[in-house]
Order: C-alpha cells, then structure tokens, then sequence
C-alpha cells in the first residue's frame, strides 16, 4: 500500500509540473495587452514590463517563476488591484470560496446519499420515484437559477437572509449560495448511490449474506453501503473542485469575493491579467490533482482488491 500511494504522489506532481509549464507558454502566448493601454503610453508600458521580467526569454521567465512559485510567491497583477500581490488577493478569494464550496459539499454528499439510500430501499415506490423526480430536476435546473428563486422568496418575500454576500455576516450569507450550488452534487449523488445500490442489492454475495441471517441496517451499512460507495467517490472528486472553486455565475449575482468572480475580473477588466488567469489555473490543476490523489488513496481503503495489487508490486 505504500509503494502505491508514492507512486501516485509522484505521478501527481509530475503531472501538475507539466500542467504548469503549459499553462505558463500559453498565458504567454496568448493575445492581448497586460497594461491598461489607455492609461499607459509605450515607454510606460516597456518600463513596466521589465520590472515584471516580461522582456526576458520565455525559458528565463519560466524558471523564475517556477522558483517563486515553489516558495509561495505567484508574483504580482499587472492590472487588478493596483499591482498587489496575488498571494494576498488570492488568500481572500480562496477563503470565501472554500468556506461556501465546503458548506455546499456538505450538504449535497449527505442529502444526496440519504435520497439515494432513500430511493433503493423503497425501489418501485412512490418515495424512489419522489428522488429519481428530484435528481432530474437538480441536474437540469442550473445553480444560478435556483439561486435567483431563492434570493426572491428568502430575502424579498421574507427578508430572512440578505440579498447580496456580506462578509461581516458570513454565517447567514453563505446559506443561499451554498444551497444552490449544493443542488447538482445533491442530485447527482442521490442518482449515483441508488442505482449503485440497487446494482449491489441484486449481486451473490449480498444474496448470501441474506441467507446468513443478516438484514437490515447491519446489512446496508457492511455490505451495501460499501462497495456502492467506490464508484460514487469517483463522481464526487470533480464536483468537489467545481464547489470549491465556486461558480463564476453564482459569485457574480451574490457578489462574493470568490475565485470565480477573481478570475472574471482578471479576464474582463481594462488589460488581460495574465499573472491572476495563470495562477488561478494553477490553483484549478492543483486542486484537481490533489482531489484525485485522495480518491486514488481511497479506493485503496475501499476495495481491498487494490490493497492485494499494491502489495504484489
């Protein structure tokens, strides 16, 4: 197990090497001016790009951000926020996103996996098809729109929650904007986890566990439960990074200080921030490749069929 899990480690951080050294060539690349043009004149704008090392060749600017991203520093904004560094603005954006995008996984793993317990145990009823009704509506529905529906009813028709984010009321402003993304991951669990334990349900060796006497709780959570869990773990690690990176729209319309609504900015604001687009590409791959190294991990505690491979290597 632990040649295995070293393995995927090193095959994690080689993979999110290369993903940097792409992503640097193509930011670099990519058309566009980095310096608001209209307030800058020519000399300004060479001056400002020998400051920042933009003048150097691409080879020679890779390896000395590669050098300072190793220690933490993602250098400074060409245009957002007044050239600040980005470490800092970052911080703040990941912060309201990753508390929210927690929150929403929180919701929607639970509430999913109680629907789709719900829904196998009562397979051919009116509750599975009650959860198999709600999953496609929550995959259909996008997040914003069902966002919108409740800003009207819980903060217009009963000003309950307020109407945009407030960060001096985190607890209350969190609610909205983490149910509504919560919705799809909700679904799509509760989707996932029937039909995986449906599937289970009808294999051999629950059959025999059956005939050995065991049923009920004790016979869901040992052997049902389990094993459906391997491939809804699978669906779950893509979500997670969505729900932790929050959503462009959904930060726009809230107006959270979020990583989707920084990387908007960076993208639309009066020059391209090319430092701000390349870090917050970095932070999505690493994210990504984090959450998949977990799920390679996990799969390792949940099927032992893995943990008899690592020890044959």
């Amino acid at each position: 197990m632990t040649n295995y899990i070293l393995k995927r480690v090193g095959m994690s951080l080689l993979t999110l090497l290369l993903i940097v050294f792409v992503l640097f060539v193509l930011v670099r690349i990519m058309p566009g001016n980095p310096f608001p043009s209209e307030r800058m004149n020519a000399e300004q704008i060479a001056n400002k790009r020998a400051e920042l090392g933009l003048d150097k060749p691409v080879p020679v600017q890779f390896w000395d951000y590669l050098v300072k991203l190793l220690q933490g520093d993602f250098g400074r904004g060409t245009s957002l926020y007044n050239g600040a560094p980005i470490k800092t603005v970052l911080s703040g954006a990941v912060s309201n996103s990753f508390r929210i995008g927690g929150l929403a996984i929180l919701i929607g793993t639970a509430v999913g996996l109680l629907l789709g317990i719900t829904a196998a145990l009562n397979r051919g009823k009116f509750l599975d098809g009650f959860c198999t009704v709600f999953s496609i509506l929550g995959v259909c529905v996008p997040s914003y729109v069902f966002l919108i529906f409740l800003q009207y009813y819980f903060s217009y028709r009963i000003p309950f929650f307020p109407y945009f984010f407030d960060i001096n009321r985190f607890a209350f402003s969190a609610v909205l904007p983490a149910l509504s993304l919560s919705l799809f991951t909700m679904s799509t669990v509760a989707r996932f986890t029937r039909n995986e334990m449906v599937e289970v349900m009808d294999s051999d060796y629950v059959r025999l566990a059956e005939s050995k006497g065991i049923y009920g709780p004790r016979l869901v959570r040992r052997h049902v439960l389990r094993n459906a869990l391997i491939p809804i773990v699978t669906v779950l690690a893509p979500l997670i990074v969505d729900l932790l990176t929050g959503s462009l729209v959904v930060e726009k319309i809230y107006g959270i200080n979020g990583i989707g609504k920084l990387m908007v900015d960076a993208i639309t604001g009066e020059g391209v921030d090319y430092n701000y687009v390349l870090a917050l590409g970095i932070l999505y791959s690493a994210l990504y490749i984090g959450i998949m190294l977990v799920v390679d991990i996990l799969y390792g505690i949940l099927d032992p069929r893995i943990r008899v491979t690592a020890k044959g290597d």
